[in-house]
């Protein structure tokens, strides 16, 4: 069974250069999601996060491969990041950031079996609280984005030229949420070499 890869499918959504901004049209995509609020860093709601969609994740692969007959590699985990000032990004203001951390579910499993997976993973972690987690879409559409290497605390000076500089530059505003996809593992990885795609959705002014 040929197992695929979305990073190498959807090459414009995981994808990004580390030396330029790129404007990039995306279409309607599914997710897994869970919602909270504050930094990250310090949060135990961002853990119980990341542990719930990881574990439903590679549960519907498993499931998705052994009744669906398709086998996929699991997407990078990504997050959406907002607050009431957008200048709390540019200074690391963690604490007053609200987030919806995410992982893509392919094309073709549906919001049921999705449900179904769910279920799945309940009943063998009993003690994990679903409810947090939903099946959601999201449509972006226009977006400016760019490749970050290195630590999570340097991107405020990116955003900053992004905000600042390139999307006034080039007649853009702010059309929903700032988007962050991981590529790289922090666990894994040395700071300096993370790999980031930082990603604005913009509409002429």
């Amino acid at each position: 069974m040929e197992k695929f890869d979305l990073k190498k499918t959807l090459p414009d959504y995981f994808k990004a250069s580390p030396s330029k901004f790129s404007v990039v049209k995306l279409p309607k995509f599914n997710y897994l999601m869970v919602d909270g609020k504050g930094d990250p860093n310090t949060s135990h709601s961002y853990l119980e996060a990341i542990e719930l969609l990881y574990g439903i994740s590679y549960t519907l692969k498993f499931m998705s491969k052994d009744e669906l007959g398709r086998d996929y590699v699991v997407p990078p985990l990504e997050g959406l990041w907002w607050a009431k000032d957008l200048n709390s990004f540019e200074k690391r203001e963690k604490s007053k950031w609200s987030w919806t951390m995410i992982i893509m579910v392919p094309n073709g499993i549906t919001k049921a079996f999705a449900t179904k997976a769910i279920k799945t993973f309940k009943e063998k972690k009993p003690e994990a609280n679903i409810s947090k987690i939903r099946f959601d879409s999201l449509t972006e559409g226009l977006s400016v984005q760019i490749l970050h290497v290195g630590p999570y605390d340097a991107e405020g000076q990116v955003l900053a030229r992004m905000h600042k500089e390139f999307m006034p530059e080039n007649n853009y505003v702010f059309n929903g949420i700032h988007h962050e996809i991981y590529l790289g593992d922090p666990r894994k990885t040395s700071p300096e070499k993370l790999k980031t795609i930082l990603r604005q959705p913009v509409k002429k002014k």
